[in-house]
C-alpha cells in the first residue's frame, strides 16, 4: 500500500482540529475534579473508547446510509464543509467553548459517555470529518487510513487527559483561547476547501 502523506497530514490535521484535545483537557479535569486517579482514568478511556467505535462505525457505514436516503457524497462535501466552517466560527468567537463548558455542568453522573465521548469527542462535526475523509479515500485501504488517524487523534486526547491539570496551568485560560482560535482558523480554510471539493464534483468550481 502507497500512502498518500498529504492526505494522512490533511487527515490528521482535519481531526486534530475538530476533535480538539487541547481544549478538551481543562474541560475533562473540570467534570473529575476531586475524583481519584484511577477513577478519572477509567472515565477518560471508556470516553476515547465509546467515541472511536461511533466514529468508526460512521465511517465504515456513513457513505451507504447517505446512498440509501439519496444524498450524494458531492452534496454532503459541501453540507459538511459549512458545519465544519460554522464550527470554526464557534471557534474563533469562543462559542464553542462556552457551549462545551455549559454541557459539563451536570455533576450527578458519570461523565465517560455523555457529554465526553457524545458530543465533545464524536460530535457532528467530527462524524462529517469521518465521512468526508473516507469519501475521499474509498476502498479498505482508505478505510484504514482514515480510523488508523482518528484513533491517534483521540488516543492523544486520552494522553492529554492524564495530564490535563498540568497543562491547563501550562497554558492558562490566555493561552487555551490562543490555540483554540489558531486552531479556527486553520479549521476555516480546511472546511472552504470541502466545500470547494464539492462543488467541483457538481461542475460550478474549476
Amino acid at each position: 500500500m502507497i500512502v498518500d502523506s498529504a492526505f494522512l497530514v490533511t487527515a490528521f490535521v482535519t481531526l486534530f482540529v475538530v476533535i480538539d484535545p487541547i481544549g478538551l483537557a481543562p474541560l475533562f479535569m473540570a467534570m473529575t475534579h476531586g475524583m481519584a486517579g484511577a477513577q478519572r482514568r477509567a472515565i477518560g478511556l471508556r470516553a476515547c473508547l465509546v467515541a472511536i467505535g461511533i466514529l468508526t462505525l460512521f465511517a465504515a457505514f456513513g457513505e451507504a446510509l447517505l446512498g440509501f436516503i439519496g444524498i450524494s457524497m458531492a452534496a454532503f462535501r459541501v453540507a459538511g464543509g459549512i458545519l465544519l466552517f460554522l464550527t470554526a466560527l464557534d471557534m474563533l468567537f469562543e462559542r464553542r467553548t462556552k457551549r462545551r463548558e455549559d454541557q459539563t455542568s451536570d455533576d450527578g453522573h458519570d461523565p465517560s459517555v455523555f457529554p465526553l465521548a457524545i458530543p465533545l469527542i464524536a460530535g457532528p462535526g467530527s462524524i462529517a470529518t469521518m465521512i468526508l475523509l473516507v469519501g475521499q479515500k474509498p476502498g479498505i485501504e482508505g478505510f484504514a487510513l482514515v480510523v488508523g488517524v482518528m484513533v491517534s487523534v483521540v488516543a492523544l486526547a486520552f494522553l492529554l487527559f492524564l495530564v490535563s491539570g498540568i497543562l491547563a496551568r501550562l497554558l492558562g485560560k490566555t493561552g487555551i483561547n490562543v490555540v483554540t482560535r489558531l486552531f479556527g482558523m486553520l479549521l476555516a480554510a480546511l472546511a472552504v476547501q470541502f466545500v470547494l471539493d464539492g462543488l467541483r464534483e457538481f461542475g460550478f468550481a474549476a
